[in-house]
């Protein structure tokens, strides 16, 4: 039992609307890089806003039985996992770092890489932030640029692009302490759509150019990728809970009411609604009878669509890559499931649109196809690629430079030394 604890790895997701925890390990599968996924569980949230804590004790409780519907599951204890973080006080700030090689020869060794990431974290952070990723896109030597892997090469000066990605301390703070006080040990914290990423796109999708859309509840997260490289991250204030909001107000109907007509009934594309269509309120739990129309309510749900695809177009404006992806935009996330979605897409961004499925994974469990469970899905992924004997994929390049993200030793005893 032991030893087959200490061969998974888990992938936390704590979400405004869920948590949902994903176990799984390596599939030996002779040549391929297969996930075996092993359980999966899911229990509604409380706690958290906007990816922030709002209350500690709420969110250790939802945490506590997830992790415990997870270990049912996989009948085996779960001691640690990869935690994603997000929310609208993650920031992204690009960094230059520029050293001289040490060696006499002038070969550039794994220390001169290290020393060149280390001199791009220098930068100077807003107050009360706090790292979490520091991500090198390309390296420099001698003005040569361009340069994926500088090791072994030779040159006088190296320097590194570098993508800093960045939380408030204090809310860093919140959520591992949430996190520690259910027994759970942290691995490392991984922004959400970051793991999402290495979960539904492919090393060619990264290099022609692609971007990751997470929609959740409260938020709606943004990666683009170019040439393998981290172009641009964002974490926008809109998701699908405003979808639910709209329909509670246009309808003047109850937010249960509305969630439920969301879920069943709702699409954003009205012009696929038959005509004189209606939907009884009764039904979706109302205390009075009444009929609404359905392409009344595809049009709200439209309306919303139309605008989180406008939010997401400003951000690839601002990288000048609107309308300029080859590999397209991939959804995922729970509110990647509305119909009529991907249509939305690629008339307001003008882009080739799909949905994330997770890719090249096995599982006992049918989550594996539920887009809500991707950002748990890539963490464990983030993980297995963390902890494998040759590391592979974006989450290994980032891996390299752990020591510089990892949650730190003294804050990590700090909140030992406060568990009870």
């Amino acid at each position: 039992m032991k030893s087959r604890a200490n061969n998974l790895v888990t992938g936390l997701d704590i979400g405004g609307t869920a948590v949902r925890i994903a176990v799984g390990a390596r599939a030996n599968t002779g040549n391929l890089d297969i996930l075996h996924l092993i359980g999966a569980a899911e229990v509604p949230s409380g706690g958290v806003h906007k990816g922030v804590v709002t209350s500690i004790e709420d969110t250790v409780s939802a945490v506590s039985a997830c992790l415990e519907r997870a270990e049912r599951m996989c009948g085996a204890p779960i001691e640690h996992a990869w935690v994603g973080i997000s929310g609208t006080h993650v920031l992204a700030q690009e960094s230059k770092g520029v050293v001289a090689v040490s060696k006499a020869d002038e070969e550039i060794a794994n220390e001169d890489v290290e020393r060149a990431v280390e001199a791009a974290k220098t930068v100077a952070t807003p107050m009360n932030y706090e790292i979490l990723h520091v991500i090198p896109k390309r390296f420099s030597v001698d003005g040569q640029t361009g340069i994926k892997d500088p090791i072994g090469m030779t040159g006088v000066r190296l320097e590194v692009d570098a993508q800093i990605i960045q939380g408030v301390s204090s809310q860093i703070k919140n959520l591992t302490k949430a996190v520690y006080r259910t027994g759970l040990d942290i691995d490392d914290l991984v922004l959400g759509v970051l793991a999402c990423a290495e979960a539904v796109v492919t090393s060619r999708q990264k290099d022609l150019g692609v971007a990751v859309v997470n929609i959740g509840g409260a938020t709606t997260s943004v990666a683009v990728f170019e040439e393998g490289d981290v172009l641009h991250t964002a974490i926008l204030q809109i998701g699908s809970d405003h979808i639910t909001s709209d329909l509670a107000i246009g309808l003047r109907t109850a937010i249960d009411v509305a969630e439920r007509m969301k879920l069943e009934y709702g699409t954003a594309a009205p012009r696929m609604v038959p005509k004189k269509e209606e939907i009884e309120l009764a039904s979706l739990g109302a205390p009075e009878a009444e009929l609404v129309d359905r392409r009344f309510v595809a049009q709200i749900i439209e309306a919303r669509a139309e605008e989180i695809m406008e939010k997401i177009d400003r951000e690839l404006q601002a990288v000048g890559k609107s309308g300029m992806l080859p590999a397209g935009i991939v959804f995922t996330g729970g509110g990647a499931k509305l119909p009529g979605l991907t249509e939305v897409a690629k008339r307001v961004l003008r882009l080739s649109a799909s949905l994330g499925y997770p890719l090249d994974i096995t599982s006992v469990t049918d989550k594996v196809n539920d887009l809500a469970f991707t950002t748990a899905i890539g963490l464990v992924r983030w993980g297995v690629e963390m902890s494998g004997e040759e590391r592979s994929g974006f989450g290994a390049l980032v891996g390299k430079f752990k020591s510089l993200n990892k949650v730190s030793v003294q804050v990590r005893s700090w909140f030992k030394a406060l568990m009870p």
